[in-house]
C-alpha cells in the first residue's frame, strides 16, 4: 500500500466510528442486575461493539478492500450486480452441483463447475433473475473478473451451501452476458478468530474448493494489495484507536453511573 491508501483507509476507519458515535443509540434493553454489576459504561461499550459488529463488512471491510484492490487491479467497486439474467440450462446444472455436494456423490472442484456452467450458459429460456449483490468486484488487469462475498469471521456452518450457491449464480450470470468470461468467484473471511490456531474449515470443506473459492484473513488482504497488506492493515488499525482514543473514552465517560 502507498501512503495514499493508507491514509483513505485511517480516514474510513475514522469517519465510520464517528458516524457511529453520532447516530448510534447506546441504550441498550433494561438489564437492571447487569448495570449495577458493571455500569452504565460497560453496557454502552457492549451495545456499541454489537451494534458495530453488525454492519462492519459494509461500514468498515467493503470500503477498505476496495481502495487497496484499486492499487493492484485494472477497477475495483463495491455493490455490484452480477448480471440479471441466467438461462435455464445453467440453473439446471448449478443445481446438478449442489445436489452432487450435497449428498457427498462429488467433492468441489470450481475449474470443473465454471465449465460446466460455461457449457450450457446460453442454452434453454434466459430466465430474468436477482442473485445477491457481489460485495466486491475486481477486473484484474488482464481482464479477469473476481466476484467477492465477504462474510463474518465466524459465519454458521449451514449457510455455506447458500454460499456456495450464490457463487455458482454469479458464475452463471456472468457467463451469459460473455459466455468466454475468465471469472472466478469467492468467498472472502475478513481475519482468523482462531489466530494463532489455523482457520476451521472442515465445516466448509465439503461445499466449498478451498483452494479457489475461499480466502481467509492474511490471505484475502494480500491477494488484494499484495504481501505484508494484513500486517499493514493491522498497524493502520492501531494507529487510528491511538488517535481516536480520547474521543473513544469521553464518549463511554458519559455513561458512568
Amino acid at each position: 500500500m502507498n501512503a495514499d491508501q493508507k491514509q483513505a483507509i485511517a480516514e474510513v476507519l475514522k469517519n465510520s466510528i464517528r458516524n457511529k458515535f453520532n447516530t448510534h443509540n447506546p441504550e441498550p434493553a433494561y438489564m437492571p442486575f447487569h448495570t449495577r454489576l458493571l455500569g452504565k459504561d460497560r453496557l454502552a461499550l457492549y451495545s456499541f461493539i454489537h451494534s458495530l459488529n453488525t454492519n462492519f463488512g459494509t461500514t468498515i471491510f467493503e470500503p477498505i478492500a476496495k481502495t487497496i484492490a484499486i492499487g493492484n487491479f485494472a477497477s475495483a467497486s463495491s455493490q455490484q450486480i452480477a448480471g440479471t439474467h441466467i438461462s435455464s440450462e445453467a440453473q439446471r446444472a448449478i443445481q446438478q452441483i449442489m445436489d452432487k455436494l450435497s449428498t457427498a456423490e462429488a467433492t468441489p472442484n470450481k475449474l470443473e463447475e465454471i465449465e460446466a456452467i460455461r457449457s450450457c450458459c446460453t442454452k434453454g429460456q434466459m430466465v430474468k433473475v436477482k442473485p445477491t449483490k457481489v460485495d466486491l468486484k475486481l477486473i484484474s488487469k488482464d481482464g479477469a473478473i473476481v466476484l467477492i462475498d465477504i462474510k463474518t469471521a465466524k459465519p454458521n456452518a449451514g449457510g455455506f451451501k447458500e454460499f456456495k450457491r450464490t457463487l455458482l449464480e454469479w458464475v452463471a450470470v456472468t457467463l451469459a452476458e460473455n459466455p468466454q468470461a475468465n471469472i472466478q468467484t469467492l468467498i472472502a473471511i475478513p481475519y482468523n478468530p482462531y489466530e494463532p490456531n489455523p482457520y476451521s474449515r472442515w465445516t466448509m470443506r465439503g461445499m466449498l474448493d478451498l483452494e479457489h473459492e475461499l480466502k481467509v484473513a492474511t490471505e484475502f488482504w494480500d491477494y488484494l494489495g499484495g504481501v505484508g497488506t494484513y500486517t499493514a492493515l493491522l498497524d493502520i488499525f492501531e494507529l487510528v484507536g491511538i488517535e481516536l482514543r480520547q474521543e473513544i473514552d469521553s464518549y463511554f465517560a458519559r455513561f458512568v453511573r
